[in-house]
């Protein structure tokens, strides 16, 4: 049986003919699987969902609980077969709960990776090497400007400028699944034990994310105290109310964004970002080649992002490659996601 017969695109999202099921679509189907939370990627209105408990959560949370006709969990390397084909779910390091999509029938296996990233983080699983005939990937940062830090490292300039101005408040810009909490926890990890701000749009997703297990420490709401109590503190808000009237209630505030794209300066400059924090969800140019090697498969496939140049550095090694030009996936690190 060939690829396409098992997986192929539609308007709706990757669908697989043989079980009925569509991943990640784009707009309301009658059976979905969702590989993780982000708004890009989980939508609201399908006829049944299977994801892992964790993203059913996260999309309980944010579309409320009856998201979906039915819901149906699956835990990382569980099976369940659907007209002869056999599904199971991998750990993709991306964000809490996010999930590779393992799909086998006759002897070919296909794995739909969602987004993904190699680097370590406290707040999810790590991503898993699954092997394949067929690997589908994003491309969100492939080009080779795109290099990323370790998380640790932004976190630790962070620190270094909170203790230079220590009479300012550092407004951190994350996006509200996965960065938000990645941040918190590094922060910790890096030290920081004062108690952590957020805006309102974090709280409830942070609140889910310590009712999961994942520890962050003292996060408190900003709520409407003096300028002068958050003199040194740091404090996480979606990157758009950066641009808005709420960062006037904090000192002299340090504006800071926590986003792959911060590799990129003049769009640093552009947004008015004085302390770019480049801490990415997303595999950067060398994480997505090592991944694509590291599957073993013969044939790639590229979801979104820079697809050409993924497909060209592919071609160069021998494998087979297109780009799928998925329409309706975005980046939920840009600014305006949020």
């Amino acid at each position: 049986m060939q690829p396409a017969q098992i997986l192929h695109p539609r308007p709706e999202g990757l669908y697989c003919p043989l079980a009925d099921l569509h991943i990640d679509p784009v707009r309301p189907v009658a059976r979905a699987l969702i590989t993780h939370g982000h708004s890009d990627h989980a939508r609201a209105g399908h006829g049944s969902v299977l994801a892992t408990a964790d993203t059913l959560a996260i999309m309980a949370a944010r579309y409320g609980a009856d998201f979906a006709g039915s819901q149906q969990a699956l835990a990382y390397g569980e099976t369940l077969t659907l007209g002869g084909v056999r599904f199971s779910l991998h750990s993709a390091g991306h964000v809490l709960g996010s999930a590779q999509a393992c799909v086998e029938a006759d002897g070919c296996r296909i794995v739909v990776s969602g987004d993904y990233k190699r680097q370590p983080d406290p707040t999810c699983a790590p991503f898993e090497i699954v092997s394949c005939d067929v690997f589908i990937s994003e491309a969100t940062f492939a080009l080779p400007v795109f290099n990323h830090p370790s998380a640790a490292h932004e976190v630790k300039k962070l620190l270094a400028s909170v203790a230079m101005f220590p009479e300012r408040a550092h407004i951190v810009g994350a996006y509200a699944l996965g960065k938000a909490q990645r941040v918190m926890a590094e922060l910790r990890r890096c030290g920081w034990d004062k108690p952590i701000f957020v805006h309102g749009a974090l709280m409830e997703l942070t609140e889910l994310y310590k009712a999961r297990g994942v520890d962050l420490g003292d996060v408190r709401h900003v709520d409407t105290a003096p300028k002068s109590f958050y003199a040194g503190a740091i404090v996480l808000c979606p990157p758009g109310a950066l641009q808005t009237p709420w960062v006037r209630r904090f000192p002299d505030p340090v504006t800071a964004v926590a986003s792959g794209w911060m590799r990129i300066r003049a769009r640093a400059r552009q947004q008015g970002v004085e302390l770019p924090l480049v801490i990415s969800d997303h595999a950067d140019w060398s994480d997505l080649q090592r991944t694509i090697l590291d599957t073993g498969a013969g044939e790639v496939w590229i979801t979104h992002g820079e697809a050409d140049a993924l497909a060209h550095w592919c071609e160069g090694q021998g494998l087979k490659a297109k780009a799928l030009h998925l329409v309706g996936y975005g980046d939920e690190e840009e600014p305006s996601a949020a």
